[in-house]
């Protein structure tokens, strides 16, 4: 598995990777209906290939080859001191394999001036508070609109400190 810059060839496997995971991780908490609207807006075409020029920002997939198995998406803010991870996603029976670690790892690589990383996470999403739990991060806040503004989705921000070798 490596981890490499997306590109427009990549969109089609993570929507479909985006689709099938959010489907698996939110259906019950959301109902299929709303997650079905959700990833229609948040992770069309359009949307994703918007992502792939944003400025000061990342877009990464995680590939063996002959399958996406994961993908992440961050920006930064606080004048390039903060990375913020929008999105990390590993397809459903890739988990546990290490993957959403290397796009991590990689995501703070791709921001040398940066000094912590900052998500969002659902708080009924349990596989992904543990994940980032395990990972080090440590939750510093709330907000009533994870994703985007007037999401109505209430979520946990969580931060963890970037610590660069010498």
């Amino acid at each position: 598995m490596f981890v490499r810059t997306a590109s427009r060839r990549d969109l089609d496997a993570v929507r479909a990777l985006l689709v099938e995971t959010w489907h698996d991780t939110y259906d019950s908490i959301y109902g299929v209906e709303r997650v079905t609207a959700i990833t229609d807006d948040w992770h069309s075409i359009a949307s994703l290939e918007a992502r792939l020029d944003a400025p000061n920002a990342e877009f990464l997939v995680a590939d063996d080859g002959t399958v996406i198995a994961g993908m992440a998406f961050a920006t930064t803010v606080d004048d390039g001191r903060t990375v913020m991870l929008h999105q990390l996603y590993v397809r459903p029976g890739m988990q546990g394999r290490g993957i959403g670690g290397l796009l991590l790892d990689e995501v703070e690589g791709c921001f040398p001036g940066a000094d912590k990383v900052r998500l969002e996470v659902e708080e009924k999403n349990a596989k992904a508070v543990a994940f980032y739990t395990a990972q080090g991060f440590s939750q510093v806040g709330r907000t009533a609109n994870c994703g985007s503004d007037q999401s109505g989705i209430p979520a946990l921000v969580y931060e963890r400190p970037i610590v660069w070798a010498d």
